[in-house]
């Protein structure tokens, strides 16, 4: 289907426009009133070209450093609200840089559900994915899907993961060709590939923020270009990248939710059971790494355990994970990369079942309703 409006007001105000044009002359003030709100809007409408289908929502290649690279972004999470911040990224990187930007989310039927996570959206889409962006967790996709991806990281294209991605798969079965990605497998795709899978939550879930410092000597490489402090109101990960890959920023766990908090000065034990303080060191929160896969060819792999949907209200977060793509495909990385979302983007809080209910992919490319405030009451 074609999207023509950027959000279900403006199409409502066209229809009526319609309707009043048949109405007697006492109306036709409010067809013109309306007429002309529908004029104003045309430059946002004439931006509105996308194509959808039952879990995926794809926008055009444009002009600009991407034209001609088909990026991928797979959302499928329960928690972080990766269906709501992964098609804002998908119009970013469409039309303000030029990339054909396909999305695939989990779904029932035409509706998307994030907690579906055995579905997704039209994977034959991966066949000509020229990069990844992930925000996904523990998903168990059918033998098709996974197979497709499976080809795309063999092929060598670049990865740009967020969050939960290091806990990307799980409940593949075990006679599965794929059941090596599940993340209680040795680790499984996280570990292997992106460097890290599930360890803990190192801050305090939902009570202590994070605020980034750039690690020492990463200061100047271009993947960092344009990007300052960032404050997101999730939670460090613990995360130990392994010693090949690149550590970009460390997350410094604050004593509260707002970006001016003091430090956390508490400690507890690590993964290997020994005592330390939450910030001594800070954990990584961002990494790159290059990684040889099983079809002999390479893969350039951003990683950060940031990049909830409300983490990215913060530009320089935008701007590191568009850069990623940028460095990713080998283009030179913008000084400062225009990240400004496309249209009005007001992400939910992340919690379980916060989701937006009953919407198709195609809502997802204009103004979302108001952020969900509330899990849907419990059937009786």
């Amino acid at each position: 289907m074609k999207g023509a409006f950027p959000n279900r007001a403006l199409e409502t105000c066209y229809r009526r426009c319609r309707l009043q044009s048949l109405t007697p002359m006492k109306r036709h003030l409010h067809l013109w009133t309306a007429l002309a709100a529908l004029v104003l809007a045309l430059p946002a409408v004439a931006a509105e070209a996308f194509t959808s289908g039952p879990g995926w929502l794809e926008f055009p290649a444009g002009k600009g450093p991407g034209a001609g690279k088909h990026v991928v972004l797979l959302a499928g999470d329960e928690e972080y609200r990766s269906e709501e911040s992964l098609p804002m990224l998908a119009r970013i990187l469409s039309e303000r840089h030029g990339f054909k930007c396909t999305v695939l989310f989990s779904h029932d039927g035409d509706v998307i559900n994030p907690n579906n996570g055995a579905s997704l959206g039209k994977p034959e889409a991966l066949d000509t994915a020229d990069a990844l962006l992930l925000g996904l967790r523990f998903r168990k996709w059918n033998e098709t899907a996974l197979a497709k991806f499976d080809a795309a990281i063999k092929r060598g294209v670049p990865i740009v993961a967020t969050r939960t991605s290091t806990h990307a798969f799980a409940g593949i079965p075990k006679e599965s060709a794929f059941a090596a990605y599940n993340w209680n497998a040795k680790g499984g795709f996280g570990k292997n590939v992106l460097g890290e899978t599930w360890v803990s939550h190192w801050g305090n879930h939902k009570g202590e923020a994070t605020r980034t410092a750039v690690e020492p000597g990463a200061e100047k490489l271009a993947i960092l270009n344009g990007v300052g402090q960032i404050f997101g109101d999730t939670d460090v990960y613990e995360a130990n990248p392994p010693s090949d890959a690149q550590i970009l920023l460390r997350g410094l766990v604050l004593k509260g939710m707002n970006p001016e908090d003091p430090l956390s000065e508490r400690s507890k034990k690590n993964a290997d059971k020994k005592e330390q303080g939450v910030n001594s060191p800070a954990m990584a929160v961002a990494w790159t790494r290059v990684v040889p896969n099983a079809g002999g060819t390479k893969n350039r792999v951003l990683t950060t355990t940031m990049a909830s949907a409300s983490d990215l209200k913060d530009e320089s977060l935008r701007r590191l994970l568009v850069n990623g793509v940028f460095w990713g495909l080998g283009l030179e990385v913008l000084a400062k990369a225009d990240v400004t979302p496309v249209v009005e983007w007001k992400p939910s809080k992340y919690s379980f079942n916060m989701f937006h209910p009953g919407l198709k992919a195609e809502d997802f490319a204009g103004v979302l309703p108001p952020p969900v405030t509330a899990p849907p009451a419990k059937k009786k």
